[in-house]
């Protein structure tokens, strides 16, 4: 239970650092994505450093969490971190949130709900796991999120926003199979700077957030929060499930998880297509030095 709550509260912290990051990184240009001028530039807003506040308590949340419970059990709550986005979008840009917004949370909300209950795994140890296994899952998600991140790249503006979302998901579901890790070999005794997961955190977590900064520029949380709130967790399940071990429940209980996960995924669509995720449609495209997100 204190896991649950534990990741819940992550989810809001998250959120509050997705919206005023957003608020802070809408106006720098497209010239400046991948670059250095850029975080230079955001490290003059209070509004940045308020973000990365909120994102490194979550982060801290995040993994007491997932060092308390099994990953495939709390990591899909960070599901919630979407509608806490909208409801916090619509205080920060002063939007109402309209009934379609509403059916979209409950929803989300009765899916994860059900989802989670549904999946309840058992068992798993990330400490007994192959170094063999850690390598090919490790080199197969970092494959993923570099082909996405050349594929982002490559785009401009919300389709750039949409694949640099889906990678950064994808880069912070690793970071947390990592940080699962960690935890197990911390819980049997081993020395935290002896593991070579916490390495792994090191290198990932940064390259994660590098990520989400670059998402967040290219276009409006419409583009990138959907795909960074749906992948995350479903990578960490994943890890979870395939490496870990973990063991879902099966028989009647796999209609409770494909309903939740069908409503989470109509619930998802819905919420971002929400103007509160967009609140700089209406204004000219960016081309120099500002305009919308």
């Amino acid at each position: 239970m204190i896991g649950v709550l534990l990741m819940l509260a992550a989810a809001l912290s998250n959120a509050s650092a997705s919206v005023l990051q957003r608020r802070a990184t809408r106006d720098e240009p497209d010239t400046r994505a991948f670059s250095l001028r850029m975080f230079l530039d955001l490290a003059r807003r209070p509004s940045w450093f308020l973000g990365i506040a909120a994102m490194t308590a979550g982060f801290v949340l995040h993994a007491v969490s997932i060092s308390l419970s099994r990953i495939a059990f709390v990591q899909p709550l960070l599901v919630a971190e979407l509608p806490l986005t909208l409801v916090l979008a619509s205080m920060t840009f002063k939007l109402r949130i309209g009934r379609r917004d509403w059916t979209a949370l409950a929803m989300q909300s009765a899916g994860l709900a059900a989802f989670v209950t549904c999946l309840s795994p058992v068992g798993g140890d990330p400490s007994a796991v192959p170094w063999q296994v850690w390598l090919v899952g490790c080199a197969a998600n970092v494959a993923v999120v570099g082909a996405l991140v050349v594929l982002g790249y490559v785009g401009r503006h919300e389709h750039r926003a949409a694949l640099l979302g889906i990678a950064t998901g994808a880069a912070f579901g690793l970071n947390s199979s990592l940080i699962a890790g960690v935890g197990a070999a911390v819980a049997h005794g081993g020395n935290l700077f002896a593991t070579w997961q916490t390495y792994g955190v090191a290198v990932v977590g940064p390259s994660a957030f590098f990520l989400l900064q670059n998402a967040l520029q290219a276009g409006n949380l419409v583009a990138s929060q959907p795909g960074f709130t749906l992948t995350n967790p479903l990578v960490s399940v994943a890890w979870g499930l395939a490496a870990f071990h973990e063991e879902a429940q099966s028989g009647p209980f796999l209609v409770g998880v494909a309903a939740g996960a069908v409503l989470i995924g109509v619930g998802t669509v819905l919420l971002s297509r929400s103007p509160l995720l967009d609140p700089d449609a209406g204004t000219p495209t960016r081309s120099g030095s500002a305009g919308s997100g």
